[in-house]
């Protein structure tokens, strides 16, 4: 059986029920007449081998030697074997300021270049990369008189950095890859991916170049990249770097999802690199120099489903490839899933039949397989929570640690819209919209699993197995979310389709109403003609018909308090603790930009500030709650296209 998905179905239309017996085939790239599919079926596409030319320019050795002998002067440890015992004896010797490091200091490790096919070239001319996970390439963005313009305290704390390391006067040349990081060793990582449901090809970091991974003293592994660093041979037809709008944006979003707490990943400095960039924002013909800039982007990792497609749409050796890939995975983000043994007996059936039992201690794969689409799944419904729209939910811009990633045209829900979508470039079939992304997630990882397939990793039940469970996951943490925001035991799905229903057609700022909603006293005594002034500040400008459908909504939800048992004061509390005060509004975001492109960054501080505590009242800061003034429905704040 196959389960369609259409744009047209009801705001959030899974069901653990109806995701079962999933058709999955074999990977095969296909190229549909049309980008937008009227509706989403959770099986693996057809078509013709894709077929890639491998002939390119011979790559100039002086640049060769160049990224080698560099990368050769810096490695020293970097390149050794890695040993834990190692790693404790070093941050010991090398530990200071309560346990702080410098730069130099730091413990790097090169797992992903050590124990992964790279490319025998190191040149960044643009071409087809084969048989490799990565290319090694060194920052190339021009920069004059770089500056540090915003940094994360927070993030410097994962990696064991000393925050005073922010004030030395070769940090911005570090950070904007002009100077050589002692101690990395810089590569752009090779994948591919589904862009509006179409096989794109190779894609890869275009852009990014990733300079190791950072080990801190708790053993945890963060890589670094710099985002807008220059070209790679990923690089197409871009120039490989980024602008400051932009870089602003995802420095923001996510720092402000993480303290939302949403899994993303992180932003560690923001650098000016002091140069103009081109950049033809609509598409439109008309082009305009915009200042540059480059983010230090971390993660655990910034491997996504599109790395392990790259290598299974071109088959043959490249197979090989995507176990190697998974077996890394597994090593070093998913330990739990190698030690598994068979006494933990996790054996699931998947349908009436007794013989269809899916046994995850039997195949790591297939258990990985499982918690990556569980992972999505909560992230997706954590999204739907607090209104975020991400605009370019792309296969290549899927982590497989279930992370929100890849920053660009994102946007949380003003006026409640399910068709919203914030990414110009998605307008014509609203395929990202944010109805649609739980959706979406389970597409993405119908693609994913069928990658695995070609591989010969999973089978086509374990795959099936994977995608319900992808749909039991979602809808569980989603209505303990939405149960959660309403301060209910227990989920009423009635009372929700009608609030749901009634914030679409009267245009209800999302995040104002849940915020005020913790207002509303469980006190059935309070007359009809009173009941919403606890709403009034986002109820606007309605007729006496939607205020009878409200206070009809009102009385329902009152009851449903009622039977709760909790008090008003502490129900509000814990309300507020899961419904933000603020989120990262468009407008908020283009009004830091503004300033910042004048030269002036303290709105992004401020602003950063602001959403280091989203569920704090934060007096004097209330302006920032505040709805979206006329302006910020303008092209470029309220929609944006994916150029930076």
């Amino acid at each position: 059986m196959r389960f369609h998905f259409s744009p047209k179905t009801p705001l959030f239309s899974l069901s653990s029920s109806s995701i079962t017996s999933l058709c999955l085939r074999p990977f095969l790239p296909s190229a549909p007449k049309s980008p937008f599919y009227p509706s989403l079926a959770c099986h693996v596409s057809t078509g013709g081998n894709l077929r890639m030319d491998s002939t390119s320019p011979d790559p100039s050795s002086s640049s060769s030697v160049s990224v080698d002998s560099v990368a050769d002067g810096l490695k020293n440890q970097s390149l050794r074997e890695h040993d834990i015992s190692n790693n404790n004896n070093m941050n010991n010797e090398n530990k200071k300021n309560n346990g702080k490091l410098s730069l130099e200091d730091l413990n790097w490790d090169h797992s992903f270049v050590r124990e992964l096919p790279g490319d025998p070239r190191s040149d960044s001319i643009p071409r087809q990369v084969f048989h490799a996970c990565y290319t090694k390439v060194l920052p190339s963005a021009e920069v004059e008189n770089p500056k540090l313009v915003a940094w994360s305290d927070s993030v410097a704390d994962l990696l064991d950095l000393d925050p005073k390391e922010f004030e030395r006067p070769d940090f911005p040349l570090k950070f904007s890859g002009a100077s050589p990081l002692a101690g990395a060793v810089p590569y752009a990582q090779c994948y591919g991916g589904h862009q509006f449901g179409t096989w794109a090809g190779q894609l890869g970091d275009g852009r990014a170049i990733t300079l190791g991974e950072i080990m801190n003293s708790k053993l945890e592994r963060w890589e670094l990249q710099l985002k807008g660093a220059g070209k790679t041979p990923y690089s197409r037809f871009a120039d490989g770097l980024a602008v400051l709008r932009s870089s602003i944006r995802e420095y923001l979003c996510s720092e402000a999802m993480h303290f939302l707490g949403i899994p993303t990943t992180r932003a560690l400095c923001l650098v000016t690199t002091g140069k103009f960039v081109t950049r033809d924002m609509f598409y439109d013909g008309n082009p305009k120099d915009e200042p540059g800039a480059v983010v230090c982007r971390v993660s655990q990792s910034f491997l996504r489903f599109g790395s392990f497609q790259i290598h299974a749409s071109r088959g043959g050796e490249d197979l090989g490839i995507v176990r190697s890939l998974a077996d890394y995975a597994i090593r070093h983000h998913f330990p739990h899933i190698e030690n598994m043994s068979k006494s933990e007996s996790l054996s699931f059936s998947t349908g009436d039949n007794d013989q269809s039992v899916v046994d995850l201690t039997s195949n790591k794969y297939a258990a990985w397989t499982v918690e990556i689409a569980e992972r999505t799944a909560s992230l997706v419904a954590r999204w739907q929570g607090v209104g975020f729209t991400h605009g370019v939910l792309n296969t290549d811009n899927m982590s497989i640690l279930g992370l929100t990633i890849d920053y660009g045209p994102f946007g949380f829900l003003d006026a409640f819209d399910p068709s919203y979508t914030p990414n110009v470039t998605d307008l014509p079939g609203r395929r990202y919209c944010f109805a649609n992304q739980p959706d979406i997630g389970l597409w993405n990882i119908a693609q994913f699993a069928s990658t695995l397939m070609t591989a010969n990793l999973i089978s086509d039940q374990e795959a099936n197995y994977a995608m319900e469970r992808y749909g039991t996951k979602f809808m569980d943490d989603y209505q303990a979310i939405l149960s959660q925001k309403l301060g209910l035991q227990k989920y009423n799905k009635q009372l929700v389709n009608k609030l749901l229903s009634n914030l679409a057609v009267d245009k209800v700022d999302y995040t104002n109403f849940f915020r005020a909603l913790s207002n509303i006293k469980a006190d059935p005594s309070i007359p009809g003609d009173e009941l919403l002034v606890p709403l009034k500040a986002v109820l606007l400008d309605i007729g006496k018909e939607r205020k009878e459908a409200w206070t009809s909504w009102v009385q329902s939800y009152i009851q449903e308090l009622l039977a709760s048992g909790i008090s008003d004061e502490e129900r509000k509390a814990s309300m507020d603790s899961v419904n933000p005060k603020y989120v990262l509004r468009n407008y908020l975001c283009q009004s830091a930009i503004d300033a910042a492109e004048m030269g002036d960054f303290e709105e992004v501080r401020r602003l950063l500030k602001v959403m280091e505590r989203p569920y704090d009242e934060q007096p004097r800061m209330e302006k920032y709650a505040r709805l979206p003034p006329a302006w910020a429905y303008r092209p470029g704040v309220c929609m944006l296209s994916c150029s930076s």
